[in-house]
Parts: structure tokens; sequence; C-alpha cells
């Protein structure tokens, strides 16, 4: 199984103009292999870029290769927005778990995919690690790869093999794989946090993110029992619970006793445990983020988060007003598929106010912001104030539930604009 190992130049040197290119999600963005690229920018014309979410740098959205580089996301990461925002880079609206069709249906074709894999194992077959999502139907339809070999990445099990053959150019490096901090929550989300753990049943399957109420939230569950999980992401804070046994996944009916995942982000600590753990399945996100896989599991608990909520139920989760922030994601498939689950909850959770002291629950959503999850969609509100159950509930009783739970210097003027709406018969 003799194969080419080359030089980050080398390899980008197989790069043509006027092609489509794929970097990979996440912490797995091959950052090396990402500034081999940018060093070629002067000879590249017209190179659309497709990508999800990326952590470390993304200089390909530099202003000064605007026209050289065409860069398009699926999710809006950090490195990204300011781009998207100031026009220099573009979003694609998709629900997470159909993403994979469009490579797969040939509606976005790949010429070149940018990687990062661990060394190959004694058959030959490199592992995806902490990024398999949309990455394996890419791999499946793209003409070229490239791969940054890195024996920090992890070797997971699931559907993130690939064996070297495929791969047209290795280039070998030694780099830690990114890592996102814990990050501590405070007495906010800590209270937010004990909200939603309240809602959360022994035996119950989990899908949550990253970030501080996650976190909150998963602090709160160690005298629980029996959980599962599966989720499109997770982090550190799994890792305590499965090591107090508060997760077996032995509940579950889908891949019974194994954490399903599709991508990873976390400290070195995740990435170790996640290593050659057999317990662990990287799986296609077409497949995990499958609303009727979702709903085969018991009692599934979505947690999401919003950055605007309407007195009806609207939520909007990828914009402030006009301005593009993060994406559609995965909010929708785990949303309909704890909807469906047999006693399942989907839950969003929320501070009650913006930094800047705004309400998060609105009377009318931001000129120009997205509708993410539909009021028919929407279950259970969460804040630092209480939990809203909108299920079953009419116009007038979910305006009076979203506002008992909004923070109490907004509620009076939550209480004379529904008296408004009412009056104009948008409430009734």
């Amino acid at each position: 199984m003799k194969k080419k190992y080359s030089t980050v130049s080398e390899a980008m040197g197989i790069i043509k103009s006027r092609s489509n290119l794929f970097i990979q999600t996440a912490a797995a963005a091959p950052q090396q292999l990402i500034r081999g690229l940018v060093a070629r920018a002067g000879e590249l014309e017209d190179i659309t870029i497709y990508q999800m979410h990326t952590e470390g740098e993304a200089p390909y959205a530099n202003p000064e290769f605007l026209d050289r580089f065409k860069v398009n996301c699926f999710f809006i990461g950090a490195n990204l927005r300011k781009a998207v925002q100031e026009k220099r880079a573009d979003y694609i609206p998709v629900f997470l778990s159909e993403i994979p069709a469009l490579f797969r249906k040939k509606i976005i074709s790949i010429d070149y995919a940018l990687i990062h894999v661990s060394p190959p194992d004694e058959h030959g077959y490199c592992s995806l690690g902490v990024s398999v999502d949309i990455a394996a139907a890419v791999l499946e339809t793209a003409k070229h790869i490239i791969a940054q070999v890195n024996p920090n990445m992890p070797r997971t099990f699931g559907d993130g093999l690939i064996h070297m053959d495929r791969i047209e150019a290795m280039v070998e490096v030694n780099d830690d794989i990114l890592e996102a901090a814990f990050t501590e929550p405070d007495e906010l989300n800590n209270k937010i946090g004990h909200q939603v753990a309240s809602l959360i049943e022994d035996g119950a399957t989990l899908q949550m993110g990253i970030g501080k109420i996650p976190n909150a939230v998963l602090s709160m569950l160690t005298h629980h029992r029996r959980l599962g999980i599966h989720t499109e992401m997770f982090s550190d804070g799994v890792v305590d619970l499965i090591e107090l046994g508060v997760i077996t996944g032995e509940m579950k009916k889908k891949r019974k006793g194994k954490i399903v995942s599709s991508f990873m982000l976390g400290t070195k600590r995740l990435y170790e445990f996640v290593h050659n753990n057999p317990n662990v399945e990287m799986l296609d996100i077409a497949y995990v983020n499958d609303a009727h896989v979702i709903r085969q599991n018991p009692k599934v608990t979505a947690i999401n988060s919003a950055l605007e909520i309407d007195l009806t139920g609207q939520i909007c989760a990828d914009s402030i007003g006009l301005k593009m922030y993060s994406g559609v994601g995965g909010q929708m498939d785990f949303m309909r598929g704890a909807a469906l689950s047999d006693g399942g909850k989907p839950i969003i959770a929320m501070p009650s106010t913006t930094h800047k002291g705004e309400s998060k629950i609105v009377s009318f959503l931001k000129p120009g912001a997205g509708v993410v999850t539909t009021r028919a969609h929407v279950h259970y509100i969460v804040t630092e104030y209480g939990v809203a159950n909108l299920y079953g509930k009419n116009l007038m009783e979910r305006a009076s539930a979203l506002i008992a739970i909004a923070h109490p210097q907004h509620q009076q003027k939550l209480d004379e604009a529904v008296f408004g709406m009412k009056k104009s018969g948008a409430l009734s």
C-alpha cells in the first residue's frame, strides 16, 4: 500500500482554477492545507468553497481574496460571521440532515475535498476522527481528496473511515486538534440549566450542543439514570456523565448503548476519550439528524437555543433581523424528532434578555428575521424565570405563558403589546 506523501505546496498544486472545493468541519478543519490553499491564491481563479462551520482561521474569506475564492457556508461560524455580514461570503440555508443529499444527488459537485485524518491503520484505513457529519457524503463523490494526516486525530468508529488509496495526496502534520475550552456556567446559566434539568426524565435520550447552557444542564444530571445520547455534536460535559454511569444508553432503540454523534468539539480530554472507543459512533449526519431515526429513541429531549421568539412561538435562531448570524443547523431536525418520540420533549432554552438587556421574548420578530422553528413545532420554552409549554395552547395562551417567563422589566411592555395585538385582531 505504497502511497505518495507530499508537502503542503505539492498537495495544493493539484488544485486547478474554476473548481469547487470542500473544507472539513469544526475541529477537523485542516489548517495547514488551508494556509497552503491561500498561499496559491495568486495562481487560482474562480474557486468556490463549500463548508459547514470551521474552527481556527479562515483566511480565504479575507477581503484581499474576494476575486479568488467564493465562500459558501451551510452554517456560519465565528470566523466567517463578519465576512457573511459584509457580503464577502454567502450562506446556504438548509437543514443539516439534508446537506449530504446535495452532494449525493450532484446538486453540488465537489472537485477537491480538503480533509484531516488519522494515520492509516495496518489495513490502510484513515479515520475522519472528530468530524464525519457531511464529510462522509462529500468523500463518496469528490473527484480529488487531499488529506492532512495527523497522529493526534482520534480514530473513531462509525462512518468515518476512508482508505488511503482513495486519497490523492497526503500531507503529514503533527498539530494539536483545535479545541474549544470548557466554559463554566455562571449564575444565569445555572438557573436556566436547573429549569431544563427538571424536564429531563430518567431513561431519556439527549441532544444538546456546546456552550454555557448545555454545560449547566449536564452538570445537573449527576443523579439521573440510564440516559442516552443521540446528538449531532457533543463536547466534554458528556464525558463526566459517562464516567459517573449516568449515561449508559441502555434504553435507546437505535444504536443501543452507543454514544451517537456526527461531530465533536471540546478539549484534549474529549479527544482522548473518543480515541479507539467503540462506545462512540460518529455517523453520517443524514442518519443522525433524520427525524425518523431520532423519534425511535425513547423520551428524546432536544435542547436548543434561540436568538429571539415572538409571542406566538416563532423561533428565530439564525439571524438578528437581516444580519445573518449562525444558521438553520439541526434545530428543526431534532425539534421534530423529539416531538414525535414517545415521551419526547423539544426544548428551546435561552436567557430572557440579550447582553444589551433587550428582551429575547418579543411581540414581533425583527424585520428580516428568519423563522427557523415554526410556531407549530414549538413545545417547551425555558428561561431563567421558568418553563412555558406552548403545545396545544392558542395564541393568547401562548402569549401569556411566554410573558410569564420573560424578564420582569419587559413584562409590562409585552402585556401592552398583547393588548394592542388583540385590539387589532392579530391575537384572538
